[in-house]
């Protein structure tokens, strides 16, 4: 039995600019969430509007506990436009604010049939006239619908984690997002998202951020420094084999 012990940097390293070191995060997140992908279940690009409307203010793996029956019943957006509001409030009830979220629903699939042939729209603009659609919903659903990187998604975790990590002065989503556009690849817009969400659930949550774990730590402008007399280890018990 013994002790192991591992070496820990404790500089912060320096960048000439704000997007070299967002593009240095972006190559870490990928190595640490090498798989990480959209957690939403759903089938077709109907299926994944509706399942990110439910996910305002409600976690992914909620939703996905209640659209296998609601998708069961009404799969495609025709059959949507045509449920009951009462149906619709029934099933999506446990996802919160379900009132709202059912008139979206409806309102959005019944848009969709009217006007876009019973096809979820392709395009920014046309997916901002839909019910419930904010920017939010329609980089999500274009970009693992469609392919289609149209701008960064901005949920709670990319909002906080961006402004933990110096890469905006904003808190408004809209803003945030065009300042994450300017400083990063476009082919990484979306993926940027999904991954940041990941270290957000992972590592850097709301009240009580793992900063003595986080891999971020020395490119983050607000984890805080290690003290001089744990500067150069992290201390591991087990067996030194």
């Amino acid at each position: 039995m013994g002790t192991k012990i591992i070496s820990v940097s404790t500089n912060r390293k320096k960048y000439t600019t704000k997007k070299q070191r967002a593009q240095s995060i972006l190559v870490r997140l990928k190595r640490l969430y090498p798989d990480a992908t959209c957690s939403l279940t759903y089938a077709s690009p109907v299926q994944l509007l509706v399942a990110t409307i439910l996910s305002a203010q409600c976690t992914d793996e909620r939703v996905n506990k209640v659209t296998p029956e609601l998708f069961r019943q009404f799969p495609d957006a025709e059959s949507l436009a045509n449920a009951s509001i009462e149906e619709l409030e029934s099933l999506v009830r446990s996802t919160g604010f379900y009132r709202n979220k059912a008139k979206n629903i409806k309102a959005a699939c019944q848009m969709i049939v009217k006007e876009f042939g019973g096809k979820v729209p392709q395009t920014m603009e046309e997916l901002l006239r839909l019910p419930g659609v904010a920017r939010k919903t329609a980089n999500v659903v274009m970009a693992h619908g469609f392919g289609i990187n149209a701008g960064v998604t901005v949920d709670t975790h990319v909002n906080r984690l961006s402004q933990r990590l110096g890469l905006t002065n904003h808190e408004d989503a809209v803003r945030i997002e065009r300042d994450l556009m300017k400083l990063l690849p476009q082919p990484d817009w979306e993926n940027w998202s999904i991954r940041l969400i990941y270290h957000g659930r992972a590592v850097c949550k709301a009240r009580n951020p793992a900063c003595e774990e986080c891999e971020l730590a020395d490119l983050c402008p607000t984890a805080p420094k290690i003290s001089p007399q744990n500067a150069n280890v992290d201390v591991i018990s087990g067996a030194v084999r």
